[in-house]
């Protein structure tokens, strides 16, 4: 057991493990629901579940199910899952750049230009305020918006809006409303708070805290800052021109809205989509072109060391830089003026590559567990899963428990697979003293 944890990596799956566990067993006491019932093993679960990995998915009407008790839970499990992720991300990059020698630790410090050898108070420090601030903001806007215009009482305003600004800047995607924020699509004071927040906290502070650093200067940035914000920007602008486009006449979604609120519903779902998980369209009647787009969306997710799931933005585009390198027959793979090391196109493909087999397999077994359902929503309901989105198309509410048990064990794995791994392969980094001969196989 001792040379099991011999690297400090290996608790992380147990650091979130234990609040999941708890969390499920504080929802099923009988005062956690309305109706003053305990709640069943794999409801509790699964919610507990949604709640520490960020996902915000639900096998009930959230409102309507769980007390006041109970969604006072949830959110605790949920900012306790967005910080800690926050935070143990941070750490555990601090326990690699230890555990390389002094050339590693070197190029991680240089990489990173964030996360020093000994500033762990200050780091932690920067991003619990960073957190708490902003969470502030968008409760103050939200809060104020319910009390003043939608006749709120100041106690009920003020919850709405700690609950959803906890939700929004930890990527969960909870809402006390039982069609999610379909009636705040097109309210700008509502609507774009949490989608901001959603952005900010899905970019990852080590690209935060550099774009901000380095505002003036966005050149000087690292490759993975570089990856993740203009990668974002790409994927926000893409996917809302993409939504336009194939819901704009669509009566159920956004056709009878006017351009205004066409315009901000598509930016703020879109915006959503690939990290937050809130529903502004009603997931069920969006037209068939628009899932694709919403699945790469989600299996794409946020930025490292975030509070967003999915392979990442910086995977995928670094990936497509690969691709773009070996189209033009480049010896190197260059992102500005820099050169990737193959470690890190190595790392990025087995991720990837791994996230298609997990998505793969668990769409498999939704849809053997779950009789009468379409490829697309099985499709969907499992990416979302395994990005910790939380977007639904009511999959999850009708399949059976052990479909349910798939989902969560897909949620439990999006949040902390890919961290785990990709610390594991940093610490085991070696170097063998000999080579064998080469040989190039037929590749396509």
């Amino acid at each position: 057991m001792r040379r099991f944890f011999r690297h400090p990596v290996r608790l992380v799956p147990f650091a979130f493990l234990v609040p999941i566990l708890l969390g499920t067993g504080l929802l099923m006491m009988r005062p956690a629901t309305i109706e003053y019932q305990r709640a069943p093993f794999v409801t509790a679960l699964f919610t507990a579940t949604s709640s520490v990995s960020v996902t915000g998915m639900a096998v009930n009407d959230t409102p309507n199910y769980w007390s006041g008790w109970g969604l006072l839970l949830i959110t605790l499990l949920t900012q306790l899952g967005g910080l800690g992720i926050l935070t143990v991300a941070a750490l555990v990059i601090l326990l690699v750049s230890r555990q390389l020698g002094l050339r590693n630790r070197l190029l991680v410090q240089a990489e990173t230009q964030e996360f020093g050898i000994g500033d762990v108070g200050r780091l932690l420090r920067r991003i619990a305020v960073t957190v708490f601030a902003c969470e502030a903001v968008i409760t103050a806007v939200v809060a104020g918006r319910l009390w003043l215009t939608y006749d709120y009482s100041p106690g009920r305003a003020l919850w709405s809006g700690v609950f959803h600004a906890v939700q929004a800047f930890n990527n969960g995607g909870f809402a006390l409303y039982t069609d999610g924020l379909l009636a705040f699509s097109r309210d700008p004071w509502v609507a774009l708070p949490l989608a901001l927040g959603a952005i900010v906290g899905g970019l990852g502070f080590p690209a935060l805290f550099e774009a901000v650093r380095e505002w003036r200067k966005p050149a000087r940035w690292a490759v993975a800052t570089k990856l993740t914000i203009w990668g974002s920007v790409v994927l926000l602008a893409f996917g809302f021109v993409w939504l336009v486009v194939t819901e704009w006449t669509n009566p159920r979604t956004i056709g009878q809205y006017d351009m205004p609120g066409k315009v901000l519903a598509s930016f703020t779902q879109i915006a959503l989509s690939r990290t937050g998980g809130f529903e502004v369209l009603d997931m069920t009647h969006l037209r068939e072109e628009s899932y694709p787009l919403l699945v790469a969306l989600m299996f794409i997710g946020g930025g490292s060391a975030s509070t967003a799931g999915g392979i990442k933005v910086s995977t995928f585009f670094l990936l497509a830089f690969v691709i773009w390198a070996e189209l033009r027959g480049e010896p190197d793979v260059s992102v500005g003026s820099r050169r990737v090391a193959t470690a890190s196109q190595r790392q990025a493909l087995t991720v990837a590559l791994l996230g298609v087999a997990l998505v793969a397999l668990g769409t498999l077994a939704v849809i053997l567990l779950t009789q009468g359902t379409l490829f697309y929503q099985a499709l969907f309901e499992v990416t979302s899963a395994f990005s910790t989105t939380g977007l639904s198309v009511g999959l999850a509410q009708s399949m059976p428990g052990s479909g349910q048990l798939v989902l969560t064990l897909l949620m439990f794995i999006g949040r902390v697979g890919p961290l785990t791994l990709g610390s594991a392969i940093a610490l085991n980094t070696r170097r063998r003293l000999y080579r064998y001969p080469e040989e190039q196989p037929i590749v396509g």
